[in-house]
């Protein structure tokens, strides 16, 4: 047997033998020395995938150990081993900047952090590298029979005519178990004088609250759902292309946009091989992967087109509102803000919803 088909073995049996939300690519013997990468995300499998592929060709001798967790189960689990990763990923963007705000970042210092633009990144410590927004999804059945939602302005009017009709057929996040489902609640209060009263039409309309953009899009898919409100637009792609009876809908009256932040704890076992995965992921090589093969929406300032930050904006305009990276996000961790609005929250929601008879 050859070395390279051995390799190749190895390989499959390693992605055979993890877990089901782990990937793990073996170091090549004859690349030289093993050096070992621990990462761990909120960053599901097949979005992930062809990045760390192209990363892995590029270092050969990086055994590469890739480990996918829910937003607060990656941040539960950071607080409980600050040791055990290498690099850090999560679209949670509050709790990423409370972990580098608090000393657990170390700086990347390199060329390309240099030059990443100043808005993504804090203190050259954590980087944002997608651009992805948080969009509606909307089954052609519910458009048949009710009309277009264009806007929170549409699904407000929809959901206060209608909700009758689409109790239980609606989905959205749980801001109680998600934490990118709370940063979206409180970005959303800030931003529109009515979101209250869609959390309370919500609520009427006996919305199934969810953790996952994933868990949304299966209900979707499967016609269980005929409306998900606020799931990531990178997630989505996908599943439209595949499923043409749903529709994608990038608010045109405001649009949310989540980058997801990365950073090399300050106890990482192997922070050479972090640097070097830093380096690629916020590099034109590795932007253009994010850009061609993902839907995560590419950063890098010499990129434009298609899976771009760039396109989006071109496509989208003023409507586009991201998430600023900066001290505004550890007010959302507050824990007495928290619990009120996660209490206001809970309150809006159960306000209108019917008695069960």
């Amino acid at each position: 047997m050859t070395r390279p088909l051995l390799w190749l073995l190895l390989g499959l049996w390693s992605l055979a033998a993890t877990a089901e939300e782990t990937l793990h690519y073996p170091a090549d013997p004859e690349a030289g020395p093993a050096q070992p990468l621990i990462i761990h995300a909120a960053l599901d499998l097949p979005h992930v995938r062809p990045l760390l592929e192209a990363f892995h060709r590029h270092h050969p001798n990086i055994e590469l150990t890739y480990r996918n967790l829910t937003t607060l189960e990656l941040h539960q689990h950071f607080l409980d081993a600050p040791d055990a990763a290498d690099v850090v990923l999560s679209s949670a963007m509050p709790w990423q900047y409370h972990l580098a705000n608090d000393g657990h970042a170390q700086p990347l210092e390199s060329d390309v952090a240099r030059r990443w633009p100043a808005w993504a990144q804090w203190r050259g410590e954590l980087f944002a590298f997608t651009f992805e927004p948080i969009v509606m999804v909307v089954h052609r059945d519910l458009i048949e029979r009710f009309g277009e939602v264009r806007n929170h302005g549409d699904l407000l009017e929809l959901l206060s005519d209608h909700a009758d009709a689409l109790a239980g057929r609606i989905v959205t996040y749980d801001p109680v178990r998600s934490g990118a489902g709370y940063t979206y609640a409180i970005e959303e209060s800030r931003l529109s004088p009515r979101y209250w009263d869609l959390v309370s039409s919500l609520g009427r309309a006996r919305t199934v609250l969810t953790g996952t953009t994933g868990e949304m899009l299966s209900g979707l898919e499967e016609g269980r759902y005929l409306l998900g409100y606020n799931l990531l637009g990178s997630y989505v792609r996908d599943a439209v292309a595949d499923h043409p009876q749903l529709v994608m809908v990038v608010p045109d009256d405001y649009a949310l946009v989540t980058q997801r932040l990365a950073f090399i704890p300050r106890l990482a076992p192997h922070p050479e091989s972090a640097a070097l995965f830093m380096d690629y992921l916020l590099s034109e090589a590795g932007q253009r992967v994010i850009a061609e093969q993902t839907h995560l929406g590419a950063m890098h300032p010499a990129l434009s087109g298609p899976g771009t930050a760039g396109a989006l904006r071109d496509e989208v305009g003023d409507a586009l509102r991201p998430i600023a990276i900066g001290p505004g996000l550890l007010a959302t961790l507050d824990r007495l803000k928290r619990e009120a609005l996660l209490a206001r929250w809970r309150r809006e929601f159960q306000r209108e919803v019917p008695a069960l008879r």
